[in-house]
């Protein structure tokens, strides 16, 4: 099973993708050809995650210290770096990589995005490349920052170019509204299962990857009979 943008999958599906189960937000190397990351700007997210430039861009903050004997409030202290051990926590191997990029010049890590939209559903947002990450102050103590550029056309596998549609991901608002709107279901048959989001208008047709009333829910069996046709 391979997961194709905009499809979404339930936590169980995700964790059988990438064959873990998938117990942090930051998963670096989780396979040897890419990363894996999963976010979420949900209301009361813990994490200050943004979607910019019309999603062609993800600014992902970096986790926190774990919760343990003696640190009562991760948000309290400076997100780590290194462990207690001296070897470089999940922040510290996502942001030595784009500064590998960055200033070594090596080939970008390539990072495959999960947003959560709700409790146990979660949506592919596609596939990243990891440019930079930088270290800022936020509310009196110290976060790490990832910049995450839409992974190019070529990039993508084959058999998944006919669903990128679009050079954007479609954005946390629009989808929480069209999941809302539709039900969480597909629109022509009501099938719970397999949905995918899908732009009524194609966006090689002019359609946008913004408006509300461009994008609907359908399960695979009519993502697939529509294609990009304009219904």
């Amino acid at each position: 099973m391979n997961a194709k943008p905009g499809d979404i999958l339930t936590y169980l599906e995700m964790c059988q993708i990438e064959g873990v189960n998938l117990q942090r937000g930051m998963n670096f190397r989780l396979k040897p050809d890419y990363s894996v990351i999963l976010m979420s700007i949900r209301l009361g997210a813990p994490y200050a995650d943004q979607v910019l430039e019309e999603g062609k861009v993800l600014c992902y903050e970096g986790h926190d210290i774990a919760k343990t004997k003696g640190i009562n409030n991760p948000k309290e202290h400076d997100q780590p770096m290194i462990t207690e051990r001296g070897k470089l926590t999940q922040n510290g191997l996502f942001y030595e990589a784009a500064k590998g990029y960055q200033v070594r010049g090596n080939s970008p890590e390539r990072v495959k995005v999960y947003e959560k939209l709700r409790n146990g559903i979660w949506v592919y947002n596609g596939l990243f490349h990891s440019v930079d990450s930088w270290l800022e102050e936020s509310k009196g103590r110290i976060v790490f920052k990832f910049r995450l550029e839409l992974a190019s056309y070529q990039e993508i596998e084959q058999d998944q170019r006919r669903d990128l549609e679009h050079n954007r991901m479609i954005p946390s608002a629009v989808k929480a509204e069209v999941w809302k709107r539709d039900g969480g279901k597909c629109v022509i048959c009501g099938s719970t299962n397999n949905l995918h989001f899908d732009h009524i208008i194609p966006f090689s047709k002019g359609g946008s990857s913004l408006i509300v009333d461009n994008i609907q829910l359908l399960c695979a069996r009519h993502n697939i009979t529509k294609r990009d046709k304009i219904e």
